[in-house]
């Protein structure tokens, strides 16, 4: 069956919760290394003055209680306490940062979501020959040769950089150890950052692929559509018949109001609008019953049955309908139209009402 109709709110919010939503990874481990790399090109002398500390005061101070074999157990203890709080010190910002990226760039790609469904266990998995499939499937080698191209890529810069530093790596011989090392640190995270750049930018494609191949994938059929239509709003059928079920009761409790009318005003062949005026109750007029065609024929059977006036006007039944509904009293401009029938009906003696 064609899948060819964009996917239903329904269905989106159904997939969701399964944990189905579109999302690139690709794009989120670009954002995450781009930021991670950045960081550490900027602030690695920091770090590596923080390291070098640790270094300095913790080792150098224990190396003489060693030698002079002073170095107990609450010692040892000591000392790995202090160097385990110095480093976390020292890379709590960056894993802070990290945590933070890694969340964020989730967020703003699927929104905040927690479902269990994609941790329970599936049978289906472990099945050798849906793996071959997978193995095996245009996705799969789709995602090889985004792999291949960002091997490719990462290789490439990598060795244009190492072309470009290895001549002034001679130079920095006649500089202090330390010094060195955090330049050729730094020169490593620029190449990295670089990395990152090219990464994010293959991610925005492969955004945009994730995009198309997850609209593709949710698409449904006319008829999908249809059967969604269905449960959401009952079958059409089914609804047809319910209101033309209403419309009949509806009908009938104005039949049954029908005795109750002063006159039937008449066009006189197609409407029929049957009106009430009760002294103390009504401040006008009432329209108790109104129809055209059939309906028509039987408030004029249901009149000539209780013997209810009915009179042939064609202007007035006309404006009768069409301005007023069940229950509406009849507009100002049309009082002194049907006081004039009302007079006339009582004069003639067919205003007194009876019941069959």
């Amino acid at each position: 069956m064609e899948k060819t109709e964009r996917a239903t709110t329904k269905k989106r919010n159904q997939e969701r919760k399964k944990g189905h939503v579109m999302h690139s990874r690709e794009i989120i481990t670009a954002i995450c290394s781009l930021i991670m790399f950045a960081l550490m090109y900027i602030r690695f002398p920091a770090y590596a003055e923080g390291i070098r500390g640790v270094f300095r005061d913790y080792l150098g101070g224990y190396m003489g209680a060693a030698v002079t074999h002073e170095f107990s157990r609450t010692a040892l203890g000591g000392l790995y306490t202090g160097i385990l709080l110095h480093l976390m010190s020292i890379l709590a910002p960056i894993l802070i940062t990290a945590l933070i990226v890694g969340v964020g760039a989730n967020i703003l790609q699927k929104g905040f979501m927690f479902n269990t469904e994609a941790l329970q266990f599936k049978p289906n998995r472990l099945n050798p020959i849906n793996g071959f499939k997978r193995m095996f499937s245009l996705n799969s080698i789709i995602e090889l040769l985004k792999s291949i191209l960002k091997v490719g890529l990462m290789a490439y810069i990598a060795y244009r950089d190492y072309i470009v530093f290895m001549p002034e790596f001679s130079f920095y011989m006649q500089y202090d150890l330390a010094v060195v090392f955090i330049e050729f640190m730094r020169r490593i995270f620029f190449t990295a950052i670089k990395m990152s750049a090219v990464l994010l930018i293959l991610g925005g494609f492969d955004y945009l692929y994730q995009w198309w191949k997850f609209e593709k994938d949710m698409k449904m059929s006319k008829q999908e559509v249809k059967d969604e239509y269905k449960q959401d709003e009952g079958d059409p059928k089914v609804k047809g018949k319910i209101k033309q079920k209403m419309r009949q009761m509806s009908a009938q409790r104005m039949m049954e109001r029908v005795p109750s009318a002063d006159v039937v005003i008449t066009n006189p062949t197609h409407l029929a609008i049957a009106l009430r005026y009760e002294d103390g109750v009504d401040t006008a007029p009432v329209v108790i019953a109104k129809g055209a065609d059939h309906i028509a024929r039987r408030i004029k059977e249901q009149a000539r049955i209780y013997n209810v006036p009915t009179v042939e006007n064609v202007p007035l039944a006309h404006a009768l309908y069409d301005a007023c509904e069940i229950d509406d009293t009849i507009p100002e401009e049309l009082f002194q139209a049907v006081a004039d029938i009302l007079v006339e009906v009582l004069r003639s003696g067919k205003g007194a009402k009876r019941s069959a």
